[in-house]
């Protein structure tokens, strides 16, 4: 496989190289958001972004002969260890961490250990019971025989584990799952069990609820097709380009996504494109079919739960097509939330044009997949419904028939679409999508208003790609503009888009693998970037329902709220901790932003009152904090933190500048003068010689002061320049291979925060040094998910989350660079 090449598009110069560990290939909303781990299109299933397997399979059969471009269609092995749900075991464990990092090989002596019966946790169901913040487990398994399948992790957790086979790490995995899934760990069995003996180890911790780990290992197998050869792979801001060779065919397949700021009906629209152009490349003529089909897994949140299908044809004016479409049989719309949880309400449509040669199947994968192979198309049959997913996995195909392709080019395309019915609550109003605002366009209409638009829209997305990567390199270099096309799809897709109660635009965003939240502000925070450079009406609609909560009376403290509840549900704030300096800074210091992108007031003056409140807390609170959470909860609670202060400052120096923009200079003057008095005491106390320290009067400590960048972009001048920039020649002392650690406790990091501290460098070169371990990060780092924003700096590997939208961040250098000069 080819990364993405030097001499690929867009851009007019040489691209670096980028091996992204995900590539996004459907990405309408949290929901419906289906990646290919890795870097091959056919090594592995294509996934939601949880890792749970939402298929999509593409076969191309050439003159008879039939390969496997997209997907790797599987079916269960056997079962090599029992999770506690299968079968009762016992297992030794400890909740002290080992004296020895040897406890995960087999010849350790964990005899003093003590004995405990699978699960581990502290809810009643528990059979042994762990209350602390890790359990570290040893269990032994024998095996008669090895099979040649691929290894799933079979698991539960709150909040994580890593699992180590005869001493060799092989899967790790974050966040809250309460229910078993299987995850990959993309090696075959063989290369890590072995005949007889062998000890699974697994680390898990918990940092709030209840705690809980199990674990299973479980074979699976392929189907057998044979495999067309991927040459080139090609991820741009709204596409990915898969190429591939078979029997002297070339195929490339690219993904569409049109999720262009400009047109927020396009950009909410449920529908997105994958589209096919095939040639001879050995000047004979071939006999062409292609095959594409999506499961029924995108439409439930486990597999066990009963779907139904149909079929249709849409008779509105405009394009004709044809579509399948698949949904639970159990409609509880808006019936579930949480966080490692997938969609089980609405449907999910696959259509494509009426023309001769195209036929379609609702039926089960395998049969569907052989019957293709057979005869080079599909037929529909009536197949038992409704049924489990589980079942035969049904999976709604069509088969193209492209006919004798020879040297010119044959294109084809089809719609891959989700409807959600309604896409989020908020205070018990269930609230429509942004496309359907007015409440009379139905599914099939949006399916013909893409098909009409599919050729103005690919146009768009490719102007809009070439105009973004040369943007982000003129801005800050070709490492900088990698990272905006590999974060572009994943910021916005991490969001939905629907019409509040009143018709205006709300953006919520859901918090990945965190915790589950809706409308996060401290997750708003570090996406605004990518929002204010290209629609602030988008960063409005993050900031709006935290302003609306907080003016209905709902929310009564003096300080912003955290978030607004638990996606889908915006009900009211769920997370167990309030973050009052840092929701109060997020909210004004964005506020600010977008007047100054806007060029007046009038967003901050709707909400003045409320702007007031928050500020007031910041004088007397904000300036040298109490012992509190702040963005960086994961790090834990800290007293005096000098990075938050810096937001405080911010915030207040945020509320004078807006004063100013709506003609008030006597408050402007107010609140900037103290601003800049509190910068000058905060200098005395953070100081430590040649940097500034992570929290007051503490020698021998730093952070990163990413805080600081907003300084500079909004051009208030509250901290003398020398700050910055003592800060950026320290932090080039304390780079690790893979990043600069987020401060000194740790050595692990957070990648958006990584390019705002560049941000604040002066020279290209420290930008450039900063920047380029985040990309060798996304290049290298063993675990091939969705960009995971927190890692660590020595290794590569993931310490949590992913498929954030607080990678929008990244855009913080080229927001700079064109609306903030």
């Amino acid at each position: 496989m080819l990364p993405l090449s030097a001499t690929s598009q867009p851009g007019t110069t040489r691209r670096v190289a980028l091996n992204p560990p995900a590539t996004p290939l459907i990405t309408i909303d949290p929901y419906t958001s289906i990646w290919s781990f890795g870097s091959q299109l056919n090594a592995d299933v294509t996934r939601h972004w949880t890792g749970q397997p939402h298929q999509l399979n593409g076969l191309i059969r050439v003159d008879g002969q039939t390969f496997r471009f997209m997907g790797n269609p599987t079916f269960a092995g056997q079962t090599l260890m029992a999770s506690a749900q299968r079968q009762a075991y016992q297992a030794r464990y400890v909740t002290d961490k080992p004296l020895t990092d040897n406890w995960t090989k087999p010849d350790f002596d964990d005899s003093q250990w003590a004995t405990g019966r699978g699960t581990f946790g502290s809810r009643d169901s528990d059979p042994t019971k762990w209350t602390t913040p890790d359990i570290y487990v040893r269990r032994v398994v024998e095996l008669d025989q090895v099979p040649d399948g691929r290894l799933l992790v079979s698991a539960i957790q709150n909040d994580n584990y890593e699992l180590f086979i005869n001493g060799e790490r092989v899967a790790k995995a974050s966040g809250v799952s309460p229910d078993y899934r299987l995850t990959p760990t993309n090696r075959n069995v063989s290369e890590v069990l072995r005949k007889g003996k062998n000890v699974i180890a697994f680390h898990s911790q918990n940092f709030a609820g209840p705690g809980f780990v199990d674990i299973g290992l479980v074979e699976e197998r392929p189907m057998g097709f044979k495999t067309a050869t991927q040459t080139n792979r090609q991820m741009n801001a709204t596409q990915s380009e898969f190429t591939f060779t078979a029997a002297g065919i070339e195929l490339v397949i690219t993904f569409t996504a049109p999720l262009l700021m400009d047109n927020l009906d396009v950009l909410s629209r449920p529908v997105q494109y994958i589209s096919y152009r095939a040639r001879s490349t050995d000047g004979k003529t071939h006999d062409v079919q292609l095959y594409t089909d999506a499961s029924a897994e995108l439409a439930v949140n486990t597999p066990n739960q009963l779907v139904t299908w149909q079929r249709g044809r849409t008779t509105a004016p405009g394009p004709q097509l044809d579509y399948m479409r698949v949904g639970t049989v159990d409609q509880k719309v808006l019936g579930r939330k949480g966080d490692d949880v997938r969609i089980d309400w609405g449907h999910m449509y696959l259509a494509s044009a009426v023309e001769p040669g195209t036929s379609r199947r609702i039926g089960s994968l395998a049969s569907t997949l052989n019957q293709f192979e057979r005869e080079g198309r599909v037929t529909d049959l009536h197949e038992r419904m409704p049924r489990v997913v589980s079942d035969s996995l049904p999976v709604l195909a069509t088969s193209m028939n492209l006919g004798n392709v020879g040297e010119k080019t044959v294109s084809r395309h089809m719609l891959i679409g989700y409807d959600d019915v309604k896409s989020v609550e908020f205070f018990g109003q269930p609230l429509n999508a942004w496309w359907r605002r007015s409440g009379d366009k139905s599914m099939e209409q949006a399916l013909q208003d893409a098909e009409t638009d599919y050729a103005k829209l690919r146009a768009k997305c490719d102007a809009f790609d070439k105009q973004l990567y040369n943007d982000a390199l003129a801005a800050g270099g070709p490492t900088y503009a990698e990272l905006c096309v590999l974060t572009y799809r994943q910021a916005i897709a991490a969001h939905k888009l629907v019409a509040g109660p009143k018709g205006e635009a709300f953006f919520f965003s859901k918090e990945n693998f965190s915790n589950g939240s809706i409308g996060t502000v401290d997750v708003t925070y570090p996406s605004a970037p990518l929002f204010l450079l290209y629609n602030p009406t988008l960063l409005k609609g993050m900031l709006e329902p935290i302003f609306q909560y907080s003016e209905s009376g709902r929310w009564t403290k003096p300080f912003a709220a955290h978030d607004v509840g638990t996606y889908p549900l915006a009900n009211g704030q769920t997370y167990g901790e309030d973050m009052p300096v840092e929701e109060c800074g997020n909210m004004l210091v964005l506020t600010a932003a977008i007047a100054a992108v806007e060029g007046n007031a009038n967003y901050a003056r709707q909400h003045w009152p409320t702007l007031t409140t928050w500020t007031n807390y910041l004088i007397e609170n904000g300036f040298d904090p109490t012992n509190q959470l702040c963005t960086d909860d994961f790090a834990g609670h800290i007293a005096r933190n000098a990075n938050l202060s810096i937001k405080a400052i911010m915030g207040i120096a945020s509320y004078g500048y807006l004063a100013g923009k709506m003609g008030d200079k006597a408050t402007e003057k107010k609140h900037i003068d103290l601003a800049r008095e509190l910068a000058r005491k905060w200098m005395k106390l953070a100081d430590n010689g040649d940097h500034y320290s992570l929290t007051f009067e503490n020698p021998g400590t730093w952070s990163q002061k990413y805080n600081l960048v907003w300084d500079k972009l909004l051009n208030l001048n509250i901290f003398p320049k020398e700050v910055a920039q003592k800060e950026i020649a320290y932090y080039l002392t304390k780079q690790q291979p893979f990043g600069l650690p987020l401060d000194s406790r740790k050595t692990y990091t957070k990648s958006d925060w990584i390019i705002w501290t560049a941000t604040l460098a002066d020279r290209p070169t420290d930008f450039e040094t900063l920047i380029a371990p985040v990309l060798k990060f996304a290049n290298e780092s063993p675990d091939r998910v969705p960009l995971n924003d927190w890692h660590e700096t020595t290794n590569g590997t993931k310490v949590g989350f992913q498929a954030r939208s607080v990678v929008g961040g990244y855009f913080i250098k080229l927001l700079q660079a064109k609306r903030l000069k």
